[in-house]
């Protein structure tokens, strides 16, 4: 198991984000590739996205979508397709709704996005009579490997939640908390972010903050540690939170941030991205399988990190069920 680390600025003899990500993916080609259906790859990002992977001993892919266009994308691209099975599918929708009828007969144990919108994607997912729900609501975690610092930070929810209310938030917590502990990194310090540190009636999510902070303290959200509201920056600078006076295990070393709404954790997340250059992976958690989702912008080693966590969480997730 990784060992978690304060979140602070890299030091001789500790490994840095970047390590730790680096580690997850050979953890994952360490054991057998996940199966997984890779729905509608139909652009060469999606497909040598996919085949990367495959290669890498990260997944088995299972490609789901129209035939031709899949074999034209690969040729026209010097891919090699000779190892690996195509579903056949006319449209991006009904690929969707075959990954999922693969992975409910446990032919494959996730999903990741091809070159279709989400929203198609995520509409198989949560069909009431037909899709993968659980009594989870389904949220999204960008890991987020930051350069000079020692943690990897999940920020969360960043892509499918828009306005979660206070029952959405604590699957949110829940779902990261659940990742953390499935990836081997350790019971994780999980901050609730506002504007503010302190409880304003006027700022809901501070309330929601306090909420959630209680919920943990009562058993209703489990395995992490809670603090907040807390600010962007007392929640990851250990200079901010002793400036402010705040004596937490989590202010200061903050390894989960979970956003107000969608928008403040998606401009988080690409601010980290594209401003401080860290390197990205995504996946939705709180169906019956994982699903990796990823992006035109995305480099080779975020794709490669993506499949590696779901390939690690997919396999966790099998030996959670065979202990029950």
């Amino acid at each position: 198991m990784i060992q978690s680390t304060p979140l602070c600025a890299t030091t001789a003899g500790k490994p840095t984000s970047h390590q730790v990500f680096t580690d997850l993916i050979h953890r994952a080609r360490v054991h057998a590739p996940v199966p997984f259906a890779v729905v509608w790859p139909c652009e060469e990002h999606a497909l040598a996205g996919a085949l990367d992977a495959a290669k890498g001993g990260l997944i088995q892919p299972v490609f789901i979508g129209d035939e031709a266009r899949i074999r034209a994308t690969a040729q026209n691209n010097q891919l090699d397709l000779r190892a690996y099975q195509i579903i056949p599918a006319p449209t991006p929708e009904s690929a969707a709704q075959k990954a999922v009828e693969l992975a409910k007969a446990h032919h494959v144990q996730g999903i990741m996005k091809g070159s279709l919108h989400t929203d198609a994607l995520m509409h198989a997912v949560v069909l009431p009579s037909n899709g993968l729900c659980t009594t989870r609501r389904i949220s999204h975690v960008f890991l987020l490997a930051v350069p000079d610092y020692t943690n990897l930070l999940f920020v969360t929810d960043a892509a499918i939640n828009i306005f979660p209310d206070l029952a959405t938030k604590q699957d949110i917590v829940q779902n990261a908390i659940d990742l953390h502990i499935g990836l081997g990194l350790g019971q994780p310090r999980v901050a609730i972010l506002s504007a503010v540190e302190v409880i304003n009636p006027k700022i809901p999510s501070t309330l929601d903050a306090a909420s959630l902070c209680k919920m943990a303290e009562r058993g209703q959200i489990t395995e992490g540690i809670l603090d907040g509201p807390l600010g962007m920056d007392n929640a990851i600078s250990p200079e901010a939170a002793r400036i402010k006076g705040l004596v937490s295990p989590v202010a200061g070393r903050a390894q989960i941030l979970v956003a107000p709404d969608l928008e403040a954790g998606n401009m988080l997340a690409k601010n980290l991205i594209f401003m401080a250059q860290a390197e990205s992976a995504g996946i939705a958690l709180g169906a019956k399988v994982p699903i990796v989702l990823t992006s035109r912008a995305d480099s080779v080693q975020a794709r490669l990190a993506s499949a590696a966590i779901g390939a690690l969480y997919a396999r966790h997730m099998a030996e959670q069920q065979d202990v029950l």
